[in-house]
C-alpha cells in the first residue's frame, strides 16, 4: 500500500466514521436491552372537563358499560372499544416480537386514541366521554366492518371502520350528523399517545429507530430526530396528508383520503428511567370540521410491517417510513440493493446466503474499479526506486522532493489521484449498506449460523459485565471481519514496502477501531463485510497474476519519452505550481534570516 493509497483509505475511514458518528445510534441505557420488557403502565390522557357532557349542553352520553369488539383478517386482529368508538389495541398476526411474544403495535395500556370537538356554547366533547352503540356488517368487498353511533344533542356521531380480508389498511369514516349547529365551526381534534414498547433484542437501536414521520399535501416531509434523547416537536408547516408513528420494523399511521388533514403536531418524549417504554410518541392532527358534516371525513389506518414494497402502495411517498439514508446513497440501495435482494430472495431462503451472493454480484461488477486501484499501486511499486533516489537526494527538503516528486509523476504519467478515486467511487455503496441491514425488515428475526437475527448484532458469547465503547456481548461476525481485515492489510503491507513510519500502523489501527464500532451493528452488515474481505483476497490473487510489472515498466518508460518536453497541466500543473511558489518563499524566508 503506497503513500497515495494510504492516504485515500485515511480520507475514506475519517468519511466513515464522520458517518457513524452522525448517523449511527446514540449511546443509551444498555443495561435493559437483552431483556423482555415489562408491561407498561397505562399511558397518560388529559381527563374531560366536568362540565364537557351536562345536561345544559343538550348532550347525550348513552349510559352502560365499555364494550371491547374485534375486526379480524389474516394480517390484524384489531381491537375496537365502545367507550369513544376507537381503536384500542392492534395486533400483528403473522409478527412476534425478539422474545417470543405476541406483537402488538400498542394496547389499551400502552396507547389511547381519541378525539374531541368544540360545541358552539364553548364546551369540549371527547368521543371517550361516549359510549357508542356498534352493529356488525360486511362490506361488498367481503371485509369486516363495524358501525359505532353515538346521540349527541339533536344529531349523532357515527364512525365506521372496515377491515379488507389480507390488508394491513383499516379504513375509517368519520360523520358529524345533524350536529352543525351544535358543533364549533372550527377543526376536530384527534390524538394519538403512544408509549413505545421494546420488541427487538437491541433496545438501543429499537428506541433509535423509532419516531414520527409526516407529509404534508404540498408535498414536504418532516420527521422526528430519531436519536435524539431531549424531548422534540414538530408543528406542520401546512396541511397535513398523513403521519405514522414508526416502530424501528413496524409502523402506525394515519392517512386522510379526501381533504388532508388542517394541521398537526408531533412530539416525542425519552425517559432512560424507564426500562419499559422506550420511547413516547404524540400526534395531534386536526380534522377540518366541514368535511366530517359533509361526509368527506374518510380517512385510512395503516397497521403494518415497514416494508418498503408494501408501504409504496399506501399512499404517496409513505415508503419514506423505510430509512435507507439519504440522497444518493438512499437511490443506491432502492434501486439497486432491494431490487437485486428481492430478487434473490424468490429462489433461496436463506438470507445469510443471499448476503454471500449479494456480496458477489457488487464485487463482479466494482471490480473494473478494483483492478484500476491494484493496477495503480503497482505503478507506484514499480517507480518505488526513483522516489527513493529522490529522498536520498534531497535529504530534508520536504518541498524539494514534493516537487520533484510531482515532476516525476508527470514524467512517466502518474496520477497520485489514481489509486484513491476508484475506491472513493465505491464509497456510496459503502454507505448504503450500513443503512440497509439495520432497516431491512427482511432480515428481521432472520437466523443464519450463530445468529438469531440478521438485523441486529450476534451474540457468540454474552459478557457478564459491560465495556464501554464495546457492550456485554461478543460478536463472531464482527470479529471475523476485523481478523479477515488485518489480514488483508498486513498482506497488503508486505507486498508494498513504501509506506513506513505512523501511515503503516494507522493502517491496522483503523480495523481494531470498527471492532469496537461495529460490534453492536446488524450481524448481516458484519457478515457482508467478512464475505467482502474473502473474496476481495480472491480478487487480489486473480489480478495479480493478470498484472505485469515488467509491462508496466515498459508502459512508464515509454510514456517518460512522450512527455519529455510536455508542460504539467491541469492538477498536476497547478499543484507543481504551488509548490514551486512553496520553495520560493521559503528560500526568501532564508535569505532574509
Amino acid at each position: 500500500m503506497d503513500r497515495n493509497s494510504a492516504t485515500g483509505l485515511f480520507l475514506i475511514s475519517a468519511l466513515l466514521l464522520v458517518y457513524l458518528f452522525f448517523f449511527s445510534p446514540k449511546k443509551t441505557d444498555e443495561k435493559a436491552g437483552g431483556k423482555e420488557p415489562a408491561p407498561t403502565a397505562a399511558a397518560k390522557a388529559p381527563a374531560a372537563p366536568a362540565s364537557a357532557l351536562t345536561p345544559e349542553a343538550a348532550l347525550d352520553s348513552t349510559a352502560g358499560p365499555a364494550q371491547d369488539l374485534h375486526l379480524t383478517n389474516a394480517n390484524l386482529d384489531v381491537t375496537l372499544s365502545t367507550r369513544g368508538g376507537r381503536i384500542a389495541a392492534v395486533r400483528l398476526l403473522k409478527y412476534k416480537t425478539f422474545f417470543g411474544k405476541p406483537l402488538d403495535i400498542f394496547d389499551a395500556k400502552s396507547a389511547r386514541m381519541d378525539t374531541k370537538f368544540r360545541t358552539v356554547d364553548g364546551k369540549t366533547v371527547r368521543f371517550s366521554d361516549l359510549n357508542f352503540q356498534a352493529v356488525p356488517s360486511q362490506s361488498t368487498d367481503g371485509g369486516s366492518v363495524l358501525t359505532f353511533t353515538a346521540p349527541v344533542g339533536a344529531g349523532s356521531i357515527v364512525q365506521t371502520y372496515t377491515l379488507p380480508a389480507n390488508s394491513f389498511e383499516l379504513k375509517y369514516d368519520l360523520r358529524l350528523n345533524g350536529l352543525d349547529r351544535t358543533v364549533a365551526q372550527e377543526p376536530l381534534t384527534f390524538s394519538f399517545l403512544d408509549e413505545v414498547r421494546q420488541t427487538e433484542q437491541d433496545l438501543k437501536q429499537n428506541r433509535n429507530h423509532t419516531t414520527i414521520n409526516h407529509y404534508l399535501a404540498a408535498g414536504d416531509q418532516g420527521a422526528l430526530a430519531e436519536a435524539s434523547e431531549k424531548p422534540e416537536e414538530i408543528k406542520a408547516a401546512g396541511p397535513v396528508k398523513w403521519a405514522a408513528h414508526k416502530h424501528d420494523f413496524f409502523v402506525a399511521g394515519l392517512i386522510a383520503d379526501q381533504q388532508p388533514f388542517a394541521g398537526g403536531t408531533f412530539n416525542s418524549n425519552v425517559n432512560l428511567a424507564d426500562s419499559a417504554t422506550i420511547k413516547t410518541l404524540g400526534t395531534t392532527l386536526s380534522i377540518p370540521v366541514a368535511e366530517v358534516e359533509q361526509g368527506r371525513g374518510q380517512y385510512r389506518f395503516y397497521f403494518g410491517p415497514n416494508a418498503f414494497n408494501t408501504l409504496k402502495e399506501v399512499a404517496p411517498e409513505f415508503d419514506r417510513n423505510v430509512y435507507l439514508g439519504w440522497g444518493l446513497f438512499r437511490w443506491v440501495n432502492r434501486f439497486v440493493v432491494l431490487p437485486v435482494f428481492h430478487f434473490l430472495e424468490q429462489f433461496i431462503s436463506s438470507y445469510g446466503i443471499i448476503i454471500l451472493l449479494l456480496v458477489v454480484l457488487i464485487k463482479l461488477v466494482t471490480w473494473p474499479l478494483t483492478y484500476k486501484t491494484y493496477e495503480s499501486q503497482a505503478r507506484m511499486k514499480v517507480l518505488k526506486p526513483e522516489l527513493d533516489q529522490l529522498k536520498e537526494k534531497y535529504g530534508d527538503d520536504n518541498v524539494k522532493v514534493q516537487q520533484e516528486t510531482m515532476k516525476l509523476y508527470q514524467e512517466f504519467g502518474v496520477s497520485p489521484l489514481s489509486g484513491c478515486v476508484p475506491t472513493l467511487l465505491t464509497l456510496p455503496i459503502l454507505f448504503a449498506m450500513f443503512q440497509f441491514f439495520p432497516n431491512a425488515i427482511e432480515l428481521r428475526q432472520q437466523s443464519f449460523l450463530w445468529a438469531k437475527d440478521l438485523s441486529s448484532y450476534d451474540v457468540f458469547i454474552k459478557l457478564p459485565f459491560y465495556v464501554k465503547w464495546y457492550g456485554d456481548h461478543v460478536s463472531l461476525f464482527t470479529l471475523l471481519m476485523t481478523a479477515s481485515t488485518l489480514v488483508m492489510t498486513w498482506q497488503s503491507n508486505q507486498m508494498n514496502t513504501a509506506m513506513q513510519g505512523p501511515m503503516k500502523t494507522y493502517s491496522y489501527l483503523m480495523p481494531i477501531i470498527f471492532l469496537f464500532v461495529l460490534n453492536s451493528f446488524a450481524s448481516g452488515l458484519t457478515w457482508y463485510y467478512f464475505v467482502s474481505n474473502v473474496i476481495t483476497f480472491a480478487q487480489q490473487a486473480i489480478t495479480r497474476g493478470l498484472v505485469d510489472d515488467t509491462k508496466i515498466r515498459a508502459q512508464l518508460d515509454a510514456n517518460k519519452i512522450k512527455n519529455k518536453d510536455k508542460k504539467p497541466s491541469g492538477l498536476q500543473g497547478r499543484i507543481a505550481e504551488a509548490m514551486k511558489a512553496a520553495q520560493e518563499r521559503e528560500a526568501q524566508a532564508k535569505r532574509k534570516s
